[in-house]
């Protein structure tokens, strides 16, 4: 049986993480499904966000995927 130590060693994350709270199910699955058709993943896609709303130097906005079928864009005009 592992200990305790062991156990809180073992779910150790390389980095901290952060937790959005009060997104529900249906805007994650949006989300990753957008970043995946970005080419990307939910992280990056997050910290670029958070860079350029941070107004770091160099930061862009993500490229966003063209919606899906049948999904209206809401991009402004």
């Amino acid at each position: 049986m592992t200990s305790e130590e062991e156990r809180r060693r073992q779910h150790r994350h390389r980095h901290k993480q952060r937790v959005l709270r009060g997104i529900d199910d249906e805007l994650v699955n949006d989300f990753d499904a957008a970043a995946h058709a970005a080419g990307s993943d939910r992280s990056r896609i997050t910290r670029q966000l958070w860079e350029w709303f941070a107004r770091r130097p160099g930061a862009e906005l993500p490229e966003r995927p063209e919606p899906p079928p049948g999904k209206s864009d809401n991009r402004p005009k």
